[in-house]
């Protein structure tokens, strides 16, 4: 396959692009996907290519446009809907969560629900409170809804892509700090498992550190820093939130025996948190005690001052590792 640079906007574009070419059945919805703009340039080029009747931009109506997109995907299209900020799907959580999760299940498989919701977070001064929420962990505790955050060009196109073409609802959550980065992406149409991705230490690992979405990159850079202190750490690029890939974490904790798990979203019942249970469940009696990294446990602030020590860091992961050995 032939690969070329492209940003994570781009990718996630190409994406779109390539499965409604595929699929007549694939459609776009959502507030400012026809404008200059297009959604962060994800929505515009697939809107000269298929116009208004493939690519409508809609009111802001978050509940009622989630009901509208379930009824388009139980009548045999495939939706994909898109908020600019996953903080907006909060408005979306009854027909998401008592509709789209549940209607297959209590058909006996009769209906399936294939609707992709795009979304964003946020991470910049002046969002505040209510734009720059990190809530796959809410989404995830749902079954039936799959959510996945891809963190690199390649792996955005691909989950997109896997995204349309799954017959279950699917959240994929991009992170906003992402959306420049360029990257290797293959030309072709290709769809992405739900596993996580694991860049292994040369040698044996002394520390597993497994990231989220924005954080690979963190975590990566991380890893450059602590080989020079001659501590080597395998990075897991965790992608599905749900489902869970705990195996790849499982089996690089046996070799290092500790774990950092460094996330976008808040502490309290969160991914780290069901990580690290599923591990513990699976009786890993040596692993030392493992690390959370997170957002402070406050709302957002908006000032640039009191962001900068907010979220996580390529810093706070250097230093939770450090304070392992």
């Amino acid at each position: 396959m032939a690969n070329r640079q492209l940003k994570y906007k781009e990718a996630a574009s190409e994406a779109l692009v390539q499965a409604m070419e595929k699929d007549p059945r694939v459609f776009l919805m959502g507030e400012g996907v026809d404008n200059i703009r297009g959604v962060y340039g994800h929505t515009l080029a697939a809107y000269k290519k298929f116009g208004p009747e493939r690519v409508i931009d809609t009111p802001l109506s978050e509940n009622g446009l989630t009901g509208f997109a379930i009824g388009a995907a139980l009548d045999g299209l495939r939706p994909v809907l898109i908020h600019q900020r996953d903080d907006f799907m909060l408005l979306t959580m009854d027909q998401m969560m008592n509709q789209a999760a549940k209607l297959r299940y209590v058909s006996g498989g009769q209906h399936k629900v294939p609707l992709v919701i795009l979304s964003f977070i946020a991470k910049k001064a002046g969002e505040g409170v209510q734009h720059t929420q990190s809530l796959q962990s809410v989404f995830a505790h749902f079954p039936g809804i799959k959510v996945v955050m891809p963190s690199s060009p390649y792996s955005i196109k691909g989950a997109i892509i896997s995204a349309i073409e799954d017959d279950e609802p699917v959240i994929v959550l991009e992170h906003c700090d992402l959306l420049e980065q360029k990257g290797l992406v293959a030309e072709e149409y290709y769809d992405l498992s739900f596993r996580s991705k694991l860049f292994s230490a040369e040698d044996l690992g002394d520390v597993t550190i497994v990231a989220v979405s924005a954080m690979v990159n963190n975590a990566l850079t991380a890893r450059d820093e602590l080989t020079k202190q001659n501590i080597s750490a395998d990075i897991i690029d965790l992608h599905s939130i749900n489902p869970l890939d705990v195996d790849t974490i499982a089996s690089s904790v046996k070799v290092t025996g500790r774990l950092v798990v460094v996330d976008t979203g808040w502490q309290m019942c969160g991914i780290g948190a069901e990580i690290i249970t599923q591990l513990t469940e699976q009786d890993i009696n040596f692993l030392k005690p493992p690390k959370r990294i997170n957002m402070a446990p406050t709302p957002c602030p908006a000032s640039h001052y009191l962001l900068k020590n907010y979220h996580p860091s390529t810093e706070k992961i250097i230093n939770s590792v450090l304070e392992m050995f």
